[in-house]
């Protein structure tokens, strides 16, 4: 903490300025607002937070030491981030996600593919513990699917979103579910059992959902579908055996190794996939009479890296069949440094810490400690840009709160994960949202709406709270 202390409305102060300029620059930019103006915003918010610590005590050595350390804890991030655009390249030259969605517009009823995609993310994410290789690899393609259906783009987000993070939660392969118990005092599959009470409820009615929407929305006749496959089989050499590559990577996460070798590996192997599997298509790339060493490496490469798109008959498919490699992520990581930039002056001034003090004295009844708690974990998310400090922060602050009120420490991980985990990928500046939305490339506040399991959850522990739902006491 700083040596003076921070006036409340001074240290509130660098979040009350980055909301007005983010509002103004969504008025103003719209969805081209990521493209640049907010990361200034994030950067203008962070002077503020560190003249404001300077001014109280802080030293400017501090709150740049802080912001540093803020920006290296993303590394793995940003590399995951630049891995997932590499990936996405080489899988859509080798027709990896050409078959996924080749394959999946056979076999999904458009009536319950939103229902089969929740599903299917859930199981995905469960079994590797990673929501994001979840939406990075199967994700993509279903969203392909759900496009050449006539689903909307933010429909569709919404429904990969809320199976991905359901899985997440409840895998005990994923770092947040590992974090959570960590910083509460409990064990994993205390808190894993624990949170089955107010997670599997939130997703029952997520999916009964899906299915209403599913049931009711208008979707393109069958006859187009049938003209989109036609156009994926004439430019790919559509193979079963396509599909070793995903699984591959889907094994290597369930045998626990890190989502960058494991990503690495599918990146690499896509490439070579794609010189076996899709001879002309690479030529087409670079433009090449013959397939060769140079002309394969120059088309996985620029794969890889930067724009590459496929040409058919098909506008629809036309816009399924192109990716931006690792260049599509830049500006997703230029706003994941410049929010961490400015969740790091916070910290290091000791403005964070500052802003929460107050919350923790309104909470009385065990509903309104958990409501506090759960709003807290939102404020970090949206404040810190970070979900890891979300979880973090808050369980550190009212670990002796619940406690003092006799409530077990299974009660503040739970509640931890069904607001901090969930709520992050709904932020545009987090890592977690901004990182999915460049992604899936839909704009966060388009699938947001339909994010109703990452939605539902934090109402869920809140009502458990009023209404003492399993709500476990100390012995």
């Amino acid at each position: 903490m700083n040596d003076k202390k921070t006036p409340y409305f001074f240290a509130l102060l660098p979040i009350i300025i980055l909301i007005i300029l983010l509002a103004y620059n969504v008025f103003l930019y719209a969805e081209n607002s990521l493209a640049g103006a907010n990361q200034l915003a994030l950067l203008f918010a962070a002077a503020t937070a560190s003249m404001v610590g300077i001014k109280y005590g802080s030293s400017w050595k501090k709150i740049l030491n802080g912001a540093s350390k803020s920006i290296s804890s993303t590394t793995p991030s940003l590399i995951i981030l630049l891995l997932i655009g590499s990936l996405a390249g080489t899988w859509l030259l080798s027709g990896i996600i050409p078959a996924m969605i080749y394959y999946g517009l056979q076999i999904l009823n458009p009536k319950i593919f939103l229902f089969a995609t929740a599903i299917i993310t859930a199981i995905v994410s469960l079994a590797t513990g990673s929501s994001w290789s979840t939406i990075a690899t199967i994700g993509i393609a279903l969203l392909g699917i759900g496009q050449a259906l006539g689903l909307s783009v933010g429909l569709t987000g919404g429904a990969i979103i809320s199976g991905a993070y359901f899985g997440d939660k409840m895998s005990p392969l994923s770092d947040t579910t590992n974090l959570a118990p960590a910083m509460t005092g409990t064990d994993l599959f205390t808190h894993i059992r624990y949170m089955m009470y107010t997670t599997v409820p939130s997703f029952t009615i997520t999916l009964i959902i899906f299915l209403i929407i599913g049931f009711s929305y208008t979707i393109t006749e069958v006859q187009d579908i049938n003209v989109l496959l036609s156009a994926i089989s004439d430019s790919y050499n559509i193979s079963g055996w396509l599909f070793l590559v995903p699984i591959l990577v889907i094994v290597l996460i369930i045998k626990k190794t890190p989502a960058i070798p494991a990503l690495l590996a599918g990146t690499i192997l896509g490439g070579i996939f794609a010189v076996i599997f899709q001879p002309e298509v690479v030529m087409s790339i670079t433009n090449a009479e013959t397939l060769n060493f140079s002309s394969a490496y120059m088309a996985v490469i620029n794969a890889m890296t930067s724009d590459i798109s496929i040409t058919t008959d098909n506008e629809m498919i036309n816009n399924l069949l192109s990716t931006s490699g690792m260049a599509g992520m830049l500006n997703t990581i230029w706003l994941i440094i410049c929010a961490m930039v400015f969740s790091g002056a916070m910290e290091a001034a000791g403005l964070l810490r500052r802003v929460a003090e107050p919350i923790i004295q309104y909470a009385e009844s065990t509903g309104s400690l958990i409501a506090t708690t759960v709003g807290t974990c939102v404020f970090f998310n949206i404040s810190a840009s970070d979900q890891y400090l979300s979880i973090v922060v808050p369980g550190r602050m009212f670990a002796d709160t619940y406690r003092e009120k006799g409530l077990a420490p299974e009660n503040l991980s739970r509640t931890l994960e069904d607001s901090g985990t969930v709520t992050s990928v709904l932020v545009p500046w987090n890592t977690c949202g901004a990182t999915q939305s460049a992604v899936l490339g839909v704009a966060t506040f388009a699938y947001l709406p339909f994010c109703f399991f990452n939605i539902i959850s934090p109402l869920i522990t809140i009502a458990y709270g009023y209404f003492g739902i399993k709500i476990k006491k100390l012995k």
